[in-house]
């Protein structure tokens, strides 16, 4: 009862009624993270909100200042925690524009077929948590487990399952071990054949379409003024997508095909992910069969002594939550000048927080921050 999560305070009359105070986060099961809104409440409905962020704040971008080149490449995955491997890629993408330089075409797939997987196991955790968030433990458990076939093949692939600093300027850190296409191959069947199960624990649940549909409503237009970026933005009908739009890594040589609703509601986003995960494992399928033999990176010397001529570069990625874009500044030295980061959180767990959460129930908070994938380390970077 004293957890700052629980407590509840009274801070005012409204109409004869009592306004409370309650701290929803950091330390909430239905957080997403060290995050957390301030909400003031007549009974269960939310009447104003606050968002309380800086319980996660670490200054990432200031510490990549302090850091060399390649030191950074452990950093910037604990911006997402639960899909990694983009923050990795748009780093070494932008350091790669500066120094004008193309990585081996084998790296390139090496590269998508890592952020393809990333985004799989960042879809499960994403549709696990919805599933907790309306009281749905059983598809959380099972995607929980189907989530770790997939970190299993992170750990063999890079010794890490969950920060995996992978991609290095110039290209991969190593190539693909000899069985993992194959054991890669085993597990996209046995998440296809899950989504049957994921359909009637989920999808095809009346629970999920009472509790989601109409939830936190998002128009086209509004989508692209909020800034939403990724499904958030494609389940509100704008058909965006980096991966087509401004193509990296191997995409250009990849068939992406771009899913869009008209929906806008946390029901359509859900369902959004839903189609979205299972154009991933097809565009897995189709990176293993095209990609080509050859080197796996350049040799750029020892990284630790790398120095980056003056310049600077934008690179951005489409992450399983939406846009994440690295501004990154070099003065020449061995160290960046400048980085900043745009994700995808921001627009959703700031703004949009001010404009849904009013009027909404206690009980839909965790449901409508899950719908949206919000990324408390985004916010907090």
């Amino acid at each position: 009862m004293d957890s700052p999560s629980y407590m509840l305070s009274k801070i005012a009359e409204k109409d004869n009624l009592t306004v409370y105070e309650l701290f929803f986060g950091p330390n909430h099961p239905g957080m997403h993270g060290n995050f957390g809104y301030v909400l003031e409440m007549i009974g269960t409905e939310i009447v104003k909100v606050r968002p309380n962020a800086g319980h996660l704040h670490r200054g990432f971008e200031k510490l990549m200042e302090q850091k060399l080149w390649v030191q950074n490449i452990a950093l910037v995955p604990r911006i997402c925690v639960a899909d990694p491997d983009p923050n990795e890629v748009a780093y070494c993408t932008a350091i790669e524009k500066i120094l004008r330089v193309d990585i081996p075409d084998r790296a390139k797939f090496l590269r998508t077929i890592t952020l393809e997987m990333s985004r799989l196991s960042s879809f499960l955790m994403g549709m696990g948590a919805l599933a907790a968030a309306v009281g749905l433990y059983t598809a959380m458990n099972i995607m929980t487990a189907d989530r770790d076939l997939i970190l299993d093949l992170f750990e063999w692939l890079t010794g890490a399952r969950v920060y995996h600093m992978f991609s290095i300027p110039g290209g991969v850190r190593n190539d693909l071990p000899d069985g993992f296409v194959e054991r890669l191959y085993k597990v996209l069947d046995h998440l296809e054949k899950r989504l049957i199960e994921y359909d009637k624990l989920l999808f095809e649940n009346p629970i999920i379409h009472k509790r989601l549909k109409g939830l936190g409503y998002v128009s086209k237009e509004d989508a692209v003024k909020y800034g939403l970026t990724g499904p958030n933005l494609r389940a509100s009908g704008n058909p965006y997508d980096v991966r087509v739009d401004d193509p990296y890594a191997a995409y250009p040589y990849l068939d992406v095909r771009v899913i869009t609703q008209e929906g806008g509601d946390a029901l359509t986003r859900a369902i959004q992910i839903r189609l979205e995960f299972e154009e991933t494992i097809n565009l897995i399928r189709r990176a293993l069969k095209t990609m080509p033999e050859g080197e796996i990176r350049l040799n750029l010397g020892n990284l630790s002594a790398l120095k980056v001529p003056k310049g600077e570069a934008y690179a951005k990625v489409e992450s399983s939550k939406g846009e994440f874009g690295y501004y990154v500044v070099s003065d020449g030295g061995m160290k960046p000048y400048r980085v900043a980061v745009r994700g995808p959180s921001l627009p959703a767990g700031l703004l949009l927080a001010q404009k849904h959460l009013p009027k909404m129930k206690i009980d839909d908070v965790a449901a409508w921050m899950a719908s949206l994938a919000i990324c408390p380390p985004d916010i907090d970077k």
